[in-house]
C-alpha cells in the first residue's frame, strides 16, 4: 500500500517509560503499531530532544525491535539542519507526543485515531477523541 503521510514520533515518554538518559521499557504496543503503521506506508520520522550518544542509543533501540525510520530529527532522510536558514518544526502529518494534550492515549488509540481519521474536541476540562465520546441520543423525525 502507497502512502506519503508522515508521522513523527517521540521516544521517552512515547515509544519507551520516560527514563532519559536510560532507555526506558518499551510502553505496551509501542512497536506492534509502529510496525503495522510501517506495513500500512506510513513514513515514521524519529522526533525527539535526545542526541548525540543517547539518540544513537534510541535509534538502535528501535531497530533491534524491528523500526527502521524514514528520518531522526528531520523532515527527511538526509536533510542537514541549518539554524540560519529553516525552522526547527517538522514536516509531519501526525505528531505523536506523551505531552500531547490531554496526555498520552496509547498505542491502541493511536492507531484507531490514524486508521479511522478520529478528530477531537474539548468536553469540560477534557480533551477527547471522538472515539471516546459518549454517544447523545438524537432527537428528530428520523432519529
Amino acid at each position: 500500500m502507497l502512502n506519503n503521510k508522515k508521522i513523527a514520533v517521540d521516544f521517552d515518554g512515547t515509544i519507551v517509560d520516560d527514563a532519559y538518559p536510560a532507555i526506558g521499557k518499551a510502553k505496551i504496543f509501542a512497536f506492534e503499531t509502529l510496525k503495522k503503521l510501517q506495513s500500512q506506508g506510513f513514513r515514521l520520522i524519529l522526533w525527539t530532544y535526545r542526541h548525540g550518544k543517547t539518540l544513537d542509543e534510541a535509534v538502535e533501540f528501535c531497530r533491534q525491535n524491528g523500526i527502521e525510520f524514514y528520518a531522526i530529527n528531520s523532515s527527511f532522510e538526509g536533510e542537514v539542519f541549518d539554524s540560519e536558514a529553516q525552522s526547527r518544526k517538522l514536516d509531519a502529518d501526525w505528531f505523536i507526543d506523551d505531552r500531547n494534550l490531554g496526555g498520552f492515549p496509547g498505542w491502541g488509540e493511536i492507531y484507531n485515531i490514524i486508521n479511522e481519521r478520529i478528530e477531537f474536541r474539548v468536553e469540560g476540562k477534557e480533551v477527547l477523541a471522538y472515539s471516546k465520546l459518549k454517544k447523545e441520543k438524537k432527537k428528530g423525525l428520523f432519529w
